[in-house]
C-alpha cells in the first residue's frame, strides 16, 4: 500500500509515491515537462488558470500509477502541498469565476499597506502576526473593488491546495495554516480573522469551512477519482502551504528547529512556540502544520530574494570551460576565506523585505585588479549569500526566536562545502542536510495523519538523510569576514 503526495508549484506539479510501512520514497513524477505558463497583463500581474493546475494533477497521478504498475486500489491516502498566498474564487456551482492571482503578483501592495496603517501595527501584529501586505485577503479586497461583476458571483474564496482537494472531493474548505498565509487567522481568538474581511468590506461568509491539517478533510468524489485515474472513496489526509511543508519535509516541527531552502531565493522558517512578533513587517508569521487549539506553533518565514539567482548568474555569464557548479565550487575552494577583502552583496532579486522592501541590488566590493581573480568572485559569492542568510537570522534572533538546529534540502547551495560551513561556524549550529521534497513530505504526511508513521523524524532521518555540517574551529576568521561584508552592507542600506 501506498500514499501519494502533490506539490502545487507555479512551475510545474510534482507527484510522489511512499510505502505505507517504511516511508520510503518509491516514484515521483512532474508534469508538464516545460514549465507551466504565468500570465502577466500588466507590470507585476501574475495570474493562472487553476484549471491547468488540476488536468497536471491528473496527469501526473495517472503517469505515476503506471509507470510504477500500481493500481489505484492500493492508495490508501493523499497529501497535498501548494503554492502559498494565492487567490482563487468559486461560484456555488463551484466553477472558476477568474485566473488564481498567485504568490507573486503585486497588485495588493497598496491596499495591504494601507489597511495596515488603518488597522494599527498593533492590532495587526497581536492578531494576526503579520501585516496585511500582499497576501490573500488584500487580493480579494482587490476583486471587489477593481471586478466588481466577478466579485458578486463569489461563493468562496480558497487558497491553492484547496482548489486541488475541492476538485478531488467537491467539498470547499480550508485550514488554520491555510489563513493564516492569507493574514485571515486571529491567533488571540483562535478563529478566522472575519474584522479583517469586514474591514475590508467583504462579506465573511465567503470564507470555507475550516478543517485541521491532519485529518480526514473528505474522500474522493466519483468525478474526481475519475479524472485522477484514482479511486473514489480515498481520503485527502493532509494539506498545507509549500513553506510549513517544506519545513514538516525536513522534520521541523518544534520551536528552535529552522527549515533552510537554498535555490534561487533562499528561505529561513523557523519554528517558535510563542505569539510575539517584534520584527513581522521583516518577516512572516505563520501558523506551522501542528498549531492547534491546543499547540502554539508558529513558522517564522524570512525570504531573501537575491540568493542562489546570483550563483547561477555568475555561473551563466563567466565563461566557465565547464558550465556547472561544480567548476566553480573547485575554484572558490583555492581562495582563503574572506576572499582576500572582496565582497559580494547578493541581493540583485527586486526588493528585499528584510530589508524594509528596499531594491538593494547586487555590488561588488573592494575589487583589486592585480590581486583578485573569478576564483576570488566566486569565493565571494558564496560568501556573500552565506552572511545573508546569517544577517537573516540575526533579525530572526532580535524577534526572540533560539535557533537550535538547521535542516536543509540538498540543493546546489547547501551541496557546497563553503556555503554551508560559512553558515553553520557563524551561527555555532549543525546543518542537517536531507533528500527529499514537497511531494514525498505531503505524502507522509498523510500517512502521518493517518497514525501510520509513529515515529516520524527517525523514517526521515533513515530514508534521506545525506550528512551534517557541524561548525569549524577557525570562527576567527569567519566573523572577520562577515563583518567587513556587513560594513559594505551598511554603505549600501545607508545605516
Amino acid at each position: 500500500m501506498y500514499y501519494i503526495g502533490f506539490d502545487i508549484g507555479s512551475s510545474s506539479i510534482k507527484a510522489a509515491l511512499v510505502d505505507a510501512k517504511t516511508g520510503k520514497s518509491i516514484a515521483s513524477v512532474n508534469e508538464p515537462e516545460e514549465e507551466m505558463d504565468i500570465i502577466s497583463v500588466h507590470k507585476e500581474w501574475a495570474e493562472q488558470n487553476p484549471e491547468f493546475w488540476w488536468q497536471n494533477v491528473c496527469k501526473a497521478s495517472k503517469r505515476i500509477l503506471k509507470e510504477n504498475m500500481i493500481g489505484p486500489d492500493q492508495i490508501k491516502g493523499i497529501g497535498i502541498s501548494y503554492q502559498m498566498h494565492g487567490l482563487v474564487l468559486i461560484d456555488e456551482d463551484g466553477e472558476l469565476i477568474r485566473n488564481s492571482i498567485i504568490w507573486c503578483d503585486s497588485r495588493a501592495v497598496e491596499i495591504g499597506n494601507k489597511a495596515f496603517q488603518e488597522i494599527g501595527e498593533e492590532q495587526c501584529m497581536t492578531t494576526i502576526l503579520n501585516s496585511p501586505a500582499n497576501f490573500t485577503s488584500s487580493k480579494l479586497k482587490w476583486v471587489r473593488d477593481n471586478e466588481p461583476e466577478k466579485y458578486k458571483k463569489v461563493h468562496k474564496f480558497l487558497l491553492p491546495g484547496d482548489y486541488i482537494a475541492y476538485k478531488f472531493t467537491g467539498i470547499a474548505n480550508t485550514t488554520r495554516s491555510g489563513l493564516s498565509e492569507g493574514t485571515l487567522w486571529d491567533f488571540k481568538k483562535d478563529e478566522p480573522a472575519k474584522w479583517l474581511l469586514e474591514h475590508y468590506d467583504i462579506d465573511p461568509d465567503l470564507i470555507p469551512e475550516v478543517v485541521s491539517t491532519f485529518s480526514n478533510q473528505g474522500e474522493l468524489s466519483s468525478e474526481g477519482a475519475e479524472e485522477s485515474g484514482l479511486s473514489a472513496g480515498i481520503p485527502i489526509l493532509y494539506r498545507a502551504g509549500d513553506q510549513p511543508n517544506n519545513a514538516l519535509s525536513l522534520n521541523v516541527f518544534n520551536a528552535g528547529e529552522v527549515a533552510a531552502t537554498g535555490g534561487t531565493s533562499g528561505v529561513l522558517y523557523a519554528v517558535t512556540d510563542t505569539l510575539y512578533a517584534k520584527e513581522g513587517v521583516k518577516f512572516n508569521n505563520f501558523a506551522h502544520v501542528n498549531h492547534s487549539d491546543t499547540t502554539t506553533s508558529i513558522g517564522k518565514l524570512l525570504c531573501i530574494n537575491g540568493a542562489g539567482i546570483q550563483y547561477r548568474w555568475l555561473k551563466n555569464n563567466l565563461n566557465l570551460e565547464t558550465n556547472s557548479y561544480q567548476t566553480m565550487n573547485s575554484h572558490a575552494s583555492k581562495v582563503p576565506i574572506g576572499s582576500n577583502n572582496l565582497q559580494l552583496i547578493p541581493f540583485g532579486n527586486g526588493a528585499e523585505r528584510m530589508f524594509d522592501n528596499q531594491t538593494i541590488g547586487t555590488h561588488i566590493c573592494n575589487i583589486n585588479l592585480n590581486k583578485h581573480s573569478r576564483s576570488h568572485i566566486f569565493r565571494a559569492a558564496l560568501e556573500g549569500i552565506a552572511f545573508s542568510f546569517v544577517y537573516g537570522m540575526e533579525i530572526l534572533k532580535k524577534d526572540g526566536t533560539d535557533i537550535k538546529v538547521i535542516r536543509a534540502g540538498n540543493d546546489n547551495l547547501f551541496r557546497s562545502e563553503i556555503f554551508s560551513n560559512t553558515v553553520a561556524t557563524l551561527i555555532n549550529q549543525e546543518i542537517e542536510i536531507y533528500n527529499t521534497t514537497g511531494a514525498i513530505g505531503a505524502a507522509r504526511a498523510a500517512g502521518l495523519s493517518e497514525g501510520t508513521f509513529k515515529d516520524f523524524g527517525t523514517m526521515i532521518t533513515k530514508n534521506d538523510h545525506v550528512m551534517t555540517y557541524h561548525p569549524l574551529q577557525n570562527k576567527e576568521d569567519y566573523l572577520e569576514a562577515y563583518n567587513n561584508w556587513k560594513k559594505e552592507l551598511k554603505k549600501i542600506i545607508k545605516e
